[in-house]
């Protein structure tokens, strides 16, 4: 039997072939990769997504432009009413209340030994306007931060109070030591005095009134910034939501004509939300901006104006009792008290007698003409308050008033009888003026505490409704879409 022995291989008979290659390996199928973004936004629900997307962008842009505007309009009505303001006004009284403390250091020294209740009332009010100034001078140390011009000043202002607080009490030592009649007072008395008023005169009071003058830079420079920031703000907001109402209705119809339904209650309210929003922001914004413009313009500028024309009388009530208190001195007195009068009040006039003349006539064509400059002249250009043409052509009248005693007072002394200048020279004229000028300068405070409150009171709850509202609005948005896009899973 033949046994038959297996091949291990493939047999060939005639001559060799060329070997045959493996089979090529198989691999697993890839899974299809994602349409390209222009193929998906001719889709229903990618122009659904892309759609919701931008309203939700243009909803988020629009509430962000709202929170910074409106954080400008807090920040300037916080710079002009609760910090930088107030504290300009308080370097203001600091002007005022030196002058005031030499005015009645020269009061008392006038006086004499039996100057009476008189006497004892200058030297009060001197007490008050010391703490007053004392006050005065920490407000303005605050106010001037890291300036160091400013802290500079305030410590040249600071030493230069300690150096007149001593002067003056030396003086009114020597003149209590003197025990004299109503009238100048001894050499010596009036030797230290002189030192005295003109430190306060010549060094402390430019000090103080350019204190006021920085001060009121800042507040100026901090209302330009916000007030112009507050109205760009009042635009890109009614401007973005412009266009968030356009993208939010252009999706509504969108949705509406491809789904056949009439309305989308969500997009509805979303549109709603958005629309009422920016025509509350648009007016909170502009009612802000007057109601900065109303604290700047009829309250700060007229205050801080009136401050210096009251601190500026004081101190002609002060150099009239300087005039009587120093002899030799007596023209110097009399031209500074011309030339703060014209500060005050300014009409052509060389000398006081045509000074007199030409107040007389101002005062008499107030108010169907107000034809003088100065402070008052500043005040009668710009009557915008109810009451405050009544309020000043009282403090005009008072202040001729008062001219004419000043007048009556020069003549007495000039003719040698001193006790009856004195008496004019402290009489109550000048407190009748200076209280019709304080009621005057009230209607102005009032009309800057009211526009800063009624700011305050616009601003007031902002912060969680702008947020809530936001939140709201791409809520609704996204519920809107969503059961058009749960159609096509």
């Amino acid at each position: 039997m033949a046994v038959v022995t297996p091949t291990t291989g493939p047999t060939t008979t005639g001559p060799t072939s060329a070997p045959v290659p493996p089979p090529a390996p198989v691999t697993a199928p890839t899974p299809a990769s994602s349409p390209p973004r222009a193929l998906r936004l001719r889709t229903v629900p990618g122009r659904i997504r892309a759609g919701a997307g931008a309203a939700v962008l243009a909803v988020g842009l629009l509430f962000a432009l709202m929170g910074v505007a409106l954080g400008h309009a807090g920040d300037g009505l916080r710079a002009i009413g609760h910090t930088a303001g107030p504290q300009v006004v308080a370097t203001a009284d600091l002007y005022f209340a030196l002058s005031d403390m030499d005015a009645q250091v020269a009061t008392v020294l006038l006086t004499g030994e039996k100057g009476g209740p008189g006497r004892q009332a200058a030297l009060d009010r001197y007490d008050q306007r010391r703490a007053q100034a004392d006050s005065a001078v920490l407000q303005a140390a605050d106010l001037a931060g890291d300036d160091p011009t400013g802290q500079m000043t305030v410590r040249a202002v600071l030493d230069g109070l300690g150096r007149y607080e001593r002067l003056a009490s030396r003086a009114l030592l020597l003149d209590e030591q003197s025990r004299h009649a109503a009238g100048p007072p001894s050499q010596a008395a009036l030797d230290v005095y002189r030192q005295a008023t003109d430190l306060m005169r010549l060094d402390l009071l430019p000090k103080a009134y350019n204190l006021t003058l920085d001060s009121g830079t800042v507040v100026r420079h901090a209302y330009a910034d916000e007030s112009a920031a507050v109205l760009a703000g009042r635009f890109w907001v009614a401007l973005t939501g412009a266009l968030a109402l356009a993208v939010l209705v252009a999706l509504q119809a969108f949705l509406a004509r491809r789904f056949r339904r009439a309305i989308n209650p969500a997009l509805l309210a979303a549109t709603v939300v958005v629309g009422v929003l920016t025509i509350a922001g648009v007016l909170v914004l502009q009612r802000v901006s007057d109601d900065m413009r109303t604290a700047k313009e009829d309250g700060f500028d007229s205050v801080l104006v009136l401050s210096r024309a009251r601190a500026i009388g004081n101190s002609l009530h002060g150099d009239e009792s300087r005039y009587l208190l120093d002899p030799q001195r007596a023209d110097t007195y009399e031209q500074v008290y011309l030339d703060k009068s014209q500060s005050v009040l300014y009409v052509p006039g060389g000398n006081l007698d045509k000074y007199y003349a030409a107040v007389d006539n101002s005062v008499a064509a107030f108010p169907g003409k107000a034809d003088f400059l100065g402070f008052y002249g500043s005040e009668a250009g710009r009557i915008t308050l109810p009451g405050q043409r009544e309020a000043l052509a009282r403090v005009l009248t008072l202040y001729q008033k008062f001219q004419h005693d000043d007048r009556q007072m020069r003549q007495f002394a000039t003719t040698g009888r001193s006790g009856d200048a004195v008496r004019q020279a402290t009489g109550a004229s000048f407190r009748a003026y200076d209280g019709a000028l304080v009621e005057l300068t009230k209607l102005h405070r009032l009309a800057f505490d009211d526009a800063v409150a009624e700011g305050d009171r616009a601003l007031g709850g902002w912060n969680l409704l702008l947020s809530g509202a936001a939140l709201a609005a791409a809520l609704l948005i996204l519920v809107g879409v969503r059961p058009r896009l749960a159609e096509y899973r």
